[in-house]
């Protein structure tokens, strides 16, 4: 929603500056001009990325259109989720959650949290580690260090996305001014032919090819490289808090304590209190 408001803000205020000052709106419609740019942006991007970073990007402009997939309730779901799991292991042993981990579509305790089912990443994530953590045959210090590598693959495959976009926004201007000097080049030849009246016209149609790129730049399309950075860096949080309950509880802590380690990881806004927390996990379990 801010997106959609940033942008009506944006066009108000280029438009109505535009005609309060005694512009004519109709010279700013140049359809010739955006095609340039825009199939200029499109044509770079595709012959700059590999067909997985252009998916990529395809679901990354999606994505920054809907609400963010974890909010204040998905990570009280996620840590109540993984209180379940640990305390399961802690009453009846790591053997007792196998069948949890094998087929978590069909597991009791996962079934509760479909938000959590539905994001497969952080599903695998999850029984990945437990499963190493049933076979027992890494340390803590180990399994650690494997999630953090896991970690950093997860941030570079996303930043592919975020990079392509910013680099879009970056070429922007510079494909305004192609527009631009196309469009001078098309005046100069036409000098002698037609009356200066036109002449006037043909160049404040040009000079709209580089409003247009620095408009697409930085008015539209870098605010969507940072509100997707800022959106991965949110869901990034999900596989962060898991990997600090899951270590917690490697390292023996109570399911309780190593769930509250990884409430103390979320960013501010999403963190609930302990109060809130304690109370959804009762709750939950009672489901």
């Amino acid at each position: 929603m801010n997106i959609i408001i940033g942008y009506v803000v944006i066009i108000a205020c280029c438009l109505g500056g535009f005609a309060i000052s005694g512009g004519h709106l109709i010279v700013l419609f140049q359809p010739v001009e955006v095609l340039i740019i825009g199939g200029c942006l499109v044509g770079a991007t595709i012959a700059g990325n590999s067909g997985q970073v252009l998916k990529a990007l395809g679901k990354a402009l999606g994505a920054c259109f809907k609400p963010p997939h974890f909010k204040k309730d998905g990570f009280m779901g996620l840590m109540a989720c993984l209180f379940e799991i640990l305390s399961k292991v802690r009453k009846e042993g790591l053997m007792s959650i196998e069948q949890d981990v094998e087929n978590p579509e069909s597991s009791a305790i996962f079934s509760k949290y479909p938000d959590i089912l539905h994001d497969h990443h952080l599903v695998d994530f999850i029984t990945d580690y437990l499963r190493l953590m049933v076979s027992g045959n890494l340390n803590p210090m180990e399994i650690e260090n494997l999630m953090d590598s896991e970690l950093d693959t997860h941030h570079a495959e996303s930043h592919t996305a975020e990079s392509a976009l910013s680099k879009m926004a970056d070429g922007a201007p510079a494909f305004g001014i192609v527009a631009a000097v196309m469009g001078v080049v098309h005046v100069m030849g036409s000098v002698g032919q037609v009356s200066n009246a036109e002449l006037g016209n043909m160049i404040a149609a040009a000079l709209v090819g580089t409003f247009l790129g620095i408009l697409m730049a930085y008015g539209f399309m870098a605010p969507l490289a940072n509100v997707f950075a800022q959106l991965e860096s949110e869901n990034g949080k999900a596989l962060e808090c898991t990997k600090t309950v899951l270590l917690a509880s490697l390292n023996g802590y109570s399911p309780a304590v190593a769930v509250e380690f990884g409430r103390k990881v979320l960013f501010s806004p999403l963190r609930p209190s302990f109060k809130e927390l304690e109370e959804f996990v009762k709750n939950a379990k009672g489901k």
